[in-house]
């Protein structure tokens, strides 16, 4: 952890559309952290920005070029311009939290992994999901053999996103980079690379599109992990339904929480499903399906996974911790999320390229 004598590091946050707002409040609460910038060209930017009494600036190089250039930066832009804000962030010595994905193709990604690594600054991809409680102590479940060999895994991602959500300033979700597999399976597929590791081959069905936007929909995924695990994974944006991670943990406050669960792990002695955090096993019987089953229910600690990533980040920053998420890691959930959209195009499968994490 990082020293508490440590002066706070300074940050500023790009983009203030949906997500950069929620950057802020945490950036605004922390002890360890000072926000002296907005960054955005729109009027809301320099709304909040008088709201949290910080200064605004239109473009990257205005800011750079003041006396308020932060040490840090929050990337919460639209996908398409992640690389370039990043590089020109980088650049001039600001250390980068780059919000998911971590680009909008891999070719890219890679430019910019290469960049980030020269440049001698430190990043983290905002996959933050990964601070969440609820998947800290899945993790921690797994990785202790309580649900023996890993199996199988199921997930869930069903929901509807009214036609506003596709309207000016976020048209660009209308596009090729805007549907359910960069926006929000790129969360579950990171999740699961934290969980399982690497992915070797996806099969993908599209489901029919009926907003008739270039976005994709939705999809049903058959995954295989290279530790030999398999997978099944239904997603949706346009289906009524509380099976999707947000309403499970409640994470999010604009949607209401179901509690219903969107993940099930399958072992060789138990099963765990997510976010309820429960365990079935044979325990103190035989390992029978005439047995009656056990079931056991894990504790979750309390925690805003905004909150804890930020910390982390700073923790980085110091050099006090490594990055949970790396540049490195969020480029191979990019390289999965390609070959799913690969697979969407034909329905069919996909062998994916041996890649680090």
């Amino acid at each position: 952890m990082a020293s508490p004598l440590a002066d706070p590091i300074t940050f500023a946050i790009i983009g203030v559309g949906l997500i950069g707002p929620r950057h802020a409040q945490s950036v605004v609460k922390s002890s360890s952290a000072s926000l002296v910038a907005i960054c955005d060209p729109l009027a809301h930017g320099a709304a909040l920005a008088t709201e949290l009494d910080v200064h605004h600036f239109e473009t990257i190089s205005e800011m750079l070029a003041s006396v308020h250039k932060p040490e840090a930066a929050i990337i919460c832009t639209p996908t398409h311009t992640h690389v370039a804000i990043a590089k020109e962030l980088s650049s001039a010595g600001v250390h980068v939290l780059i919000e998911k994905p971590f680009s909008s193709d891999i070719q890219s990604g890679k430019e910019l992994l290469a960049h980030l690594e020269a440049s001698g600054v430190r990043s983290l991809v905002g996959h933050h999901r990964r601070f969440n409680p609820y998947m800290v102590t899945a993790k921690d479940i797994i990785a202790s053999g309580a649900l023996g060999d890993i199996v199988a895994i199921n997930g869930l991602w069903t929901t509807f996103k009214p036609l506003e959500y596709f309207d000016a300033p976020g048209e660009w979700r209308r596009g090729e980079t805007g549907g359910v597999v960069l926006i929000n399976l790129v969360h579950e597929i990171d999740l699961l690379h934290h969980m399982f590791g690497p992915i070797a081959r996806v099969h993908a069905e599209k489901t029919i599109s009926r907003r008739t936007f270039d976005a994709e929909e939705g999809a049903a995924l058959t995954l295989r992990f290279t530790s030999g695990v398999v997978g099944t994974f239904i997603l949706s944006d346009n289906s009524p339904s509380p099976y999707n991670f947000e309403a499970g943990t409640g994470e999010n406050p604009l949607i209401p929480q179901s509690g219903m669960d969107f993940y099930r792990v399958f072992g060789s002695e138990a099963s765990l499903s997510v976010p309820d955090m429960t365990i079935w096993s044979f325990r103190g019987t035989a390992k029978s399906w005439h047995s009656e089953m056990v079931k056991d229910t894990v504790a979750v600690a309390e925690g805003v996974p905004f909150d804890l990533q930020l910390q982390h980040f700073i923790n980085v920053v110091h050099g006090a911790e490594k990055p949970s998420c790396s540049a490195q890691a969020g480029l191979a959930t990019l390289v999965v999320c390609s070959a799913i959209k690969e697979a969407l195009d034909n329905n069919s499968t996909v062998e994916i390229e041996k890649y680090d994490l």
